[in-house]
């Protein structure tokens, strides 16, 4: 009797022992989509690219991807939300979301999905100090409207305000900071106002841009918002090239990267 006692505990414990790494394994299974999918959100952080159609947010975020659109996307624009991914040596980078800029269902839809749906880590908010190219509304055909600068700036001012309500609304929920890069872009066309036009989109220069940013700051309440402003563009030169550098080490600096 003692003998069979004996083996039926050694069995059970065996069995128990058994039963232990089975669940440690599965365990183990069960947690490891969870902590790939932190590795990678650490290490490719997702970026909302806001902004009015035609101030070239595709072509910035194919320049920061390392990437060429056709012709055809440049000129059109797009009408649903554009992916991207950036890559280093490093295994660093970013995911973008381009969101569209023709205020239609597919924009608010976009602008939903990236900052309540599927929240992004950062924005990046492209602007062009009135220099927008003309681009036709969606469903319409022949000349795409002139406007001003005046009346460029002007649309600026009220699709940053829609864009705004909604950076606010996503900062109030999180518990970590949240950054915003505002992109001057098209900076080759006013190569002697560059400054005039960062200071235009700076916090506290007087502008109507930076009261703009004063209200975001107001709307979010208690919640951390860092604001960077930085010229940009997608043509290509040494010092172009150099301010989408400086675009890139910026990002990485807020993501974490460096």
């Amino acid at each position: 009797m003692t003998s069979k006692n004996t083996g039926a505990r050694h069995n059970a414990g065996l069995a128990a022992a058994g039963a232990s790494l089975a669940g440690t394994a599965l365990t183990a299974l069960t947690a490891a989509p969870e902590k790939i999918s932190s590795l990678v959100h650490r290490r490719y952080p997702t970026v909302a690219v806001t902004g009015m159609t035609g101030v070239g947010k595709t072509r910035l975020v194919d320049r920061l991807a390392r990437r060429t659109s056709p012709d055809a996307v440049t000129e059109a624009g797009s009408a649903t939300m554009e992916r991207r991914t950036s890559k280093s040596p490093r295994l660093k980078g970013f995911r973008f979301r381009v969101v569209p800029g023709d205020n239609a269902a597919t924009r608010l839809a976009a602008l939903d999905e990236v900052f309540y749906e599927e929240p992004v880590d950062g924005i990046v908010h492209v602007v062009s100090y009135g220099h927008a190219t003309p681009r036709r509304a969606g469903g319409t055909s022949g000349a795409a409207p002139s406007r001003t600068r005046d009346e460029q700036l002007a649309a600026e001012l009220e699709d940053w305000t829609i864009t705004a309500h909604r950076i606010a609304a996503m900062a109030v929920r999180r518990a970590k900071p949240m950054w915003v890069v505002i992109a001057v872009t098209k900076a080759d066309l006013y190569p002697n106002d560059i400054d005039a036009a960062v200071d235009y989109y700076s916090p506290g220069s007087g502008s109507p841009f930076a009261a703009k940013l004063d209200e975001l700051r107001s709307l979010a309440g208690g919640a951390t918002i860092s604001i960077d402003v930085l010229p940009v563009s997608a043509e290509n030169s040494k010092e172009l090239d150099a301010l989408v550098g400086k675009l890139e080490s910026r990002m990485a600096a807020l993501s974490g990267h460096l």
